[in-house]
């Protein structure tokens, strides 16, 4: 089988109000919840993606009763029959406040296929560190789910033969899905469908004999789909395995090549910290590099080894330690410096710590050789550049 399937994707339908319906990915401004205060407010009492997803700024709040709100609003809008349904792949032509264009595939993977677990291989991989334990609240998000929608950006080395650059060449042969502003300042996205999948799932199939896909964005929300697959398929027959929905991911492809796909560092932020992690830390690496340490208003200058993966690796070795030995220590992954130095300048006792670009044509090669990255080592792009919820997918 492959590792691709042609997906029926559900879009709203014309009467939907698209700029109110997409909102940003769940896991963005967990550290600025006046931002989703502000998605509330703006689509509160009318159909969108807010009312079915689970803001991670409010992971801890009551979530129980929060998730049964979520599936609850799923089946209303089912039974509210405001989606149709469009069997095939979705060109994505996407434009944010800092690129012209990024363009994507909207298709579904196989999650047999994919592997996040050390030791581990597949077709499709992670690139980063999957923690184990910020994996079940995003299963019990997702378990009793009668649809998916997906944040996840998968990335394909292309450079052989650019299958999603040759597909928007051709755009004006596809029907157009959607054409609208998103909300936020996130940007302008347009969609078009294409029904001659078999193709184009063929040439991505030739594309390598190892790993075919990377995760890019969203390795924990697929590892979550992976866990709740493999909880499901214990009851199913063989023949049942090959055809529940649950099995398929829907994701948006996007070529590593792709000049709109910025990679961006994700900074460190560290609630509840003295300067005494900034003087550690200091002492803990070297190397003829820098990079810039926040404290309120100051900014300290520390030597990094000039080896971004490297560099990425041993701050976050040094920052597990540190916060196995302070209790009342806290980290959170903050997509932008200048949000981050917001954060800081604002908060007593924290402090945060810039990260190093990386070099996209050495990540596959780093994946093939080394397995995965330290956790939240690089994000495609800022925060208001991530995928916003927008298409669906039944996994019931």
């Amino acid at each position: 089988m492959s590792f691709i399937k042609t997906p029926t994707v559900l879009i709203p339908k014309s009467f939907i109000d698209m700029e109110k319906w997409s909102v940003i990915a769940c896991d963005q401004f967990t550290s600025e919840p006046e931002y989703w205060e502000q998605v509330k407010s703006m689509v509160d009492n009318v159909p969108s993606t807010y009312h079915i997803i689970l803001p991670e700024a409010y992971l801890e709040k009551n979530m129980d009763y929060q998730i049964e709100k979520v599936n609850e609003t799923m089946k209303l809008y089912l039974r509210n029959n405001i989606f149709d349904e469009h069997d095939g792949f979705i060109l994505v032509d996407r434009k944010t406040p800092f690129v012209k264009r990024r363009l994507g595939l909207v298709i579904a993977i196989d999650l047999e296929e994919y592997e996040y677990e050390v030791g581990k291989f597949g077709k499709i991989r992670a690139t980063e560190k999957t923690i184990a334990e910020r994996i079940p609240p995003r299963v019990r998000i997702r378990e009793n789910a009668p649809i998916e929608l997906p944040h996840v950006l998968v990335l394909v080395d292309d450079a052989l033969d650019p299958i999603i650059n040759d597909l928007f060449k051709q755009r004006k042969s596809f029907e157009q899905l959607y054409d609208f502003n998103l909300n936020m300042n996130g940007g302008h996205i347009k969609g078009y469908k294409i029904t001659d999948t078999l193709s184009i799932i063929k040439r991505i199939e030739a594309l390598s004999s190892d790993v075919s896909l990377i995760v890019g964005d969203g390795n924990h929300s697929l590892a979550a789909a992976k866990t709740c697959w493999e909880n499901i398929k214990k009851n199913l027959t063989e023949e049942e395995q090959e055809t529940h929905p649950a099995r398929y991911a829907l994701v948006e492809l996007i070529s590593l090549y792709d000049k709109g796909l910025t990679f961006e560092p994700i900074h460190r932020i560290i609630f509840g910290a003295t300067k005494t992690l900034i003087d550690g830390l200091k002492e803990y690496m070297v190397g003829e590099s820098t990079l810039s340490i926040f404290y309120g208003d100051e900014e300290e200058i520390i030597n990094v080894p000039s080896n971004s993966f490297e560099c990425i690796k041993q701050i976050q070795d040094y920052l597990d330690k540190y916060l196995e030995e302070h209790f009342e220590a806290k980290i959170d992954f903050i997509h932008g410096l200048e949000n981050m130095k917001t954060i800081v300048k604002k908060t007593e006792k924290a402090i945060g710590i810039s990260l190093p670009q990386l070099q996209r044509e050495l990540l596959l090669p780093y994946i093939r050789e080394n397995g995965v990255l330290p956790r939240k080592s690089f994000s495609l792009g800022e925060a208001v550049e991530k995928r916003y919820y927008l298409e669906g997918k039944k996994i019931l």
